[in-house]
């Protein structure tokens, strides 16, 4: 491989898009979308994402396709796919498949493919390294190589960027974990972790996600817990925070593409090894629930049909990424209940919330609601007027404790986890 290999980066989402910028300050780049919208906005200087600015992409020399064919020079292929799971809570691959298959139709002997998405231990190999053999008649291990680095995007962050973070990467052999190394650190400063080989790799990623959601679990548990005692959950935590080693959770809805999948990847193959796990899948179901618990609190102080108004649509604030969101729970089991519900989200994309959850949302938001849900923690809605959007007597459900301070709390009936 050259000292300066073309590199293709397959999936320019949250994850690929930054990543490909990056790694195009120091080698030749091409980064790849099937979705031909995406290519368009990108090659206009456009992310709908909200990662990168117009600016930077008028400075790029990464070149942007929607034609695999266009990626037949590359030496290296890192694939940043969605892994979502299905209905079931399975793990879906079948975008990580289809990029396998592509990247086999026009790679070259000696190529290396790197896996950047969320997988299961085994996955790397066992999955795309069987799927790209197949195709391309060319052997794993001897004919190309794989790799794995771990994604840690976290979206609306601006703060532990791709560019600044520790990399953890790891090789089919020494020579290629060496190799990654050297790629990736060349955007960090040499921030990179050789993990002892691929599978470690590819644990290490579920494990960071499963921790953080196990840990929300309990927070959401003890906030059912200090409900019926009718103790304010963001109080306990505002004085317990002050002990050195306190973990600074909150309560709350667990969306997003990280979080709320990575634990079923683990639980995946945790069943296929023939254990249960137990606490794993105890963090998933409470955190699933949480939706249902606080529509039933919720039209448990509402009258019959009542107008609701639901700020934030997005799975965290400040971004405007809709995947895996839970509010859209919410809004369906307050639907249920026969109340008018209404969404408002300045962020995100009015017809991807159309197409992906039937959901049309205010572009202006009207009057006379009974109740205002605050679900995101928008900058946006930190200072709300409440007093021209909701009636007399009307109740502010504050999931994310964001009015806590405002004294609209004091003019309206409010609750908050």
């Amino acid at each position: 491989m050259k000292s300066k290999p073309t590199i293709s980066v397959l999936g320019l989402g949250y994850v690929g898009l930054p990543l490909a910028l990056a790694l195009g300050e120091n080698y030749p780049l091409i980064g790849y979308d099937k979705n031909p919208r995406r290519i368009e906005e990108l090659s206009a200087g456009i992310d709908r994402t909200a990662e990168v600015s117009g600016e930077v992409l008028a400075k790029t020399k990464v070149r942007f396709t929607g034609d695999v064919e266009d990626l037949r020079d590359s030496e290296l292929f890192v694939i940043a796919v969605p892994t979502p799971v299905d209905q079931n809570s399975q793990p879906d691959l079948t975008a990580l498949k289809g990029a396998s298959e592509s990247v086999a139709g026009v790679m070259r002997e000696g190529s290396i493919v790197v896996v950047e998405s969320t997988v299961y231990p085994g996955v790397t190999e066992n999955v795309c390294g069987t799927a790209i053999e197949k195709i391309s008649g060319l052997q794993s291990g001897k004919d190309f190589f794989l790799g794995y680095s771990p994604e840690r995007i976290n979206p609306g962050d601006s703060i532990h960027t791709v560019d600044k973070i520790v990399k953890v990467v790891a090789g089919q052999t020494p020579a290629i974990s060496e190799k990654l190394a050297e790629i990736y650190g060349s955007m960090n400063g040499g921030k990179v972790f050789i993990a002892k080989d691929i599978k470690t790799a590819e644990a290490a990623k579920v494990i960071e996600n499963a921790q953080r959601d196990i840990n929300i679990a309990f927070i959401n548990e003890i906030t059912k817990i200090f409900q019926k005692l009718e103790i304010s959950t963001y109080d306990v935590l505002e004085a317990a925070n002050t002990k050195w080693n306190f973990l600074p959770f909150t309560p709350g809805l667990v969306g997003g593409h990280c979080i709320g999948i990575d634990p079923y990847y683990l639980a995946f193959v945790a069943n296929e090894a023939g254990f249960d796990p137990a606490v794993v899948l105890a963090g998933r179901s409470i955190n699933d629930s949480m939706s249902e618990y606080v529509a039933v609190r919720i039209d448990e102080q509402l009258d019959s049909a009542s107008r609701v108004l639901v700020l934030g649509l997005a799975f965290k604030e400040n971004v405007p990424d809709l995947r895996n969101s839970k509010v859209v729970d919410v809004v369906r089991h307050l639907s249920a209940k026969g109340h008018e519900v209404q969404v408002h989200d300045p962020l995100v994309d009015a017809e991807e919330a159309d197409e992906l959850y039937g959901i049309t949302l205010l572009s202006e938001i009207p009057t006379d609601f009974d109740c205002v849900i605050g679900c995101v923690a928008h900058n946006h809605y930190r200072a709300f007027d409440f007093a021209s959007i909701l009636k007399a007597g009307g109740l502010i459900a504050d999931l994310k404790g964001m009015w806590r301070e405002s004294e609209a709390r004091h003019l309206f009936r409010y609750w908050s986890l």
